[in-house]
């Protein structure tokens, strides 16, 4: 059996996934088989994985930094969120249930063996299982029947390192903090901690790390910077997408749904230079100057587009196709762009019927089956072939189907409207192809420079290097058990 390592935070959004990423890459360059690992994750924005299943977007990118295709067995139950109150739970890539966030502990007992299993694969096929928290062990409230931080970490013996985030204020207090509610077994569990996110000179928090390891007792494992290329990276949360701000180039806009899904979708269009890309966040108004508004995915459809009526969002989408601008509706944002939104058995909330906004002339109807594969497709109106996925349900048809988005397998896919200017598609990752990406862009006299596969490998890369330079990754890694 391989070796393992899990890197726990002092909250969430600390910065976990990046140093399991970073770790990963250093890893595997020091020619170990190393994997990424995450027992249970909160996210909407899935990747799809090669057995035909999905795991958190965090783990996806991990697994690259490891030369792994994804894989359902490195994020074994995954958390995605329906309502304020309420998710859907996916176990080992597959939708187990739908429950609310009071209920979702009695489920927990029935969820450790499947983590269990999960973890002892990979375990069994590598050298290295670096395993990534959820939240913070020091929400003992949730100790009890916990799949997420000690209570793996005590089930399988895997010894935990601590990440504070010094950018949010009070690390001291969070690091040690959380040994001081700790249970003294868990708190065991812990071979050290690391400073994460200082900007500036780390030598100025000197006295503050060797306090940390004066009242704590755990070693320190090094201070890391900013890293300020992560915006390169796909991110998990639609609130960590930091697009670089432009005055000029082609104006995207993106709206920012409450339930927004597969965001990533939008990371390639931020990273060319032709591109200004704003992430539109609720109560504002849709920018006169917009060339393209794009409707991303989202986990609740009909809850979404209400939450877009309520932002004044529909009017601006109507003005804004008048004045000859165009909009992409991807997935449930292509699903919002029809004549209604039909949801007969309550698969994503009440049961009931909606009218869509009416720019694209179809209807859907959502159905239980859900639809989770990679696909090879080409742009219609450019001929540009393209590789993305499917990752929904629901099933969409119409007059203005006749006129595809693209064809998959010679068979249409998705729609656009009479005058051209709208357009929708179940296809995600479509931007990720560069050769799409500049037929797509060249059709708005806008030049794509990037590789964006590329870019990513190469900022992987610079991650691991950023943290050798920072931290004692040769001591995390030894401190594997």
């Amino acid at each position: 059996m391989g070796r393992a390592l899990m890197i726990q935070g002092t909250g969430s959004n600390v910065g976990k996934s990046m140093i399991v990423a970073g770790l990963c890459r250093a890893a595997r360059r020091r020619g170990l088989s190393v994997a990424p690992f995450k027992p249970q994750n909160m996210s909407n924005n899935a990747a799809v994985t090669a057995d035909g299943g999905e795991i958190g977007r965090a783990q996806a990118l991990q697994a690259l930094a490891c030369g792994l295709p994804p894989h359902t067995d490195m994020n074994p139950v995954l958390l995605k969120p329906e309502t304020d109150v309420g998710a859907q739970v996916i176990v080992q890539g597959r939708r187990l249930a739908k429950a609310q966030a009071r209920d979702y502990a009695a489920l927990k007992p029935a969820l450790m063996p499947p983590v269990l299993e999960s973890f002892g694969r990979l375990r069994a096929a590598h050298d290295l299982v670096i395993a990534e928290g959820a939240g913070s062990p020091a929400e003992i409230n949730l100790r009890p029947r916990d799949i997420a931080n000690m209570g793996f970490a005590r089930a399988t013996d895997t010894p935990v390192v601590l990440v504070g985030d010094i950018d949010r204020g009070g690390v001291i207090a969070q690091i040690v903090g959380t040994q001081a509610v700790l249970d003294h077994d868990d708190a065991a569990m812990i071979r050290g901690f690391i400073i994460n996110r200082f900007r500036g000179d780390p030598t100025l928090f000197d006295d503050g790390y060797a306090m940390i390891a004066a009242r704590t007792g755990w070693r320190g494992f090094g201070v890391a910077p900013w890293f300020a290329e992560a915006w390169r990276l796909p991110a998990e949360d639609a609130l960590d997408v930091a697009a670089p701000r432009r005055e000029a180039g082609l104006h995207v806009v993106c709206l920012q749904l409450s339930r927004i899904a597969n965001f990533d979708d939008l990371d390639p269009l931020a990273q060319e230079p032709g591109v200004r890309l704003t992430m539109l966040a609720p109560g504002r108004a849709v920018p006169g100057d917009a060339a393209l508004v794009v409707i991303p995915g989202s986990k609740s459809t009909r809850g979404d587009l209400a939450f877009l009526r309520a932002q004044g969002w529909d009017v601006d989408l109507a003005a804004h196709v008048r004045r000859s601008g165009r909009v992409l509706g991807l997935c449930g944002g292509y699903q919002m762009l029809g004549r209604s939104v039909a949801d007969p058995e309550g698969i994503e909330g009440p049961r009931g019927q909606d009218a869509g906004l009416g720019l694209l002339d179809v209807a859907t109807a959502m159905t239980l089956d859900k639809r989770l594969t990679e696909t090879a497709a080409v742009h219609v109106a450019t001929g540009a072939a393209f590789r993305g996925y499917e990752i929904h349900i629901g099933r969409t048809d119409g007059p203005d189907c006749a006129r595809p988005f693209a064809t998959v397998d010679g068979a249409p896919e998705g729609a656009t409207s009479a005058c051209g200017r709208v357009a929708g598609s179940y296809l995600h990752g479509m931007f990720r192809d560069d050769g799409f990406r500049a037929a797509f862009l060249g059709g708005f006299g806008v030049a794509a420079s990037t590789g964006y596969d590329a870019g990513v490998e190469a900022t992987l890369d610079a991650l691991a290097d950023h943290l050798e330079r920072h931290l004692d990754v040769d001591g995390l890694l030894a401190a594997a058990g």
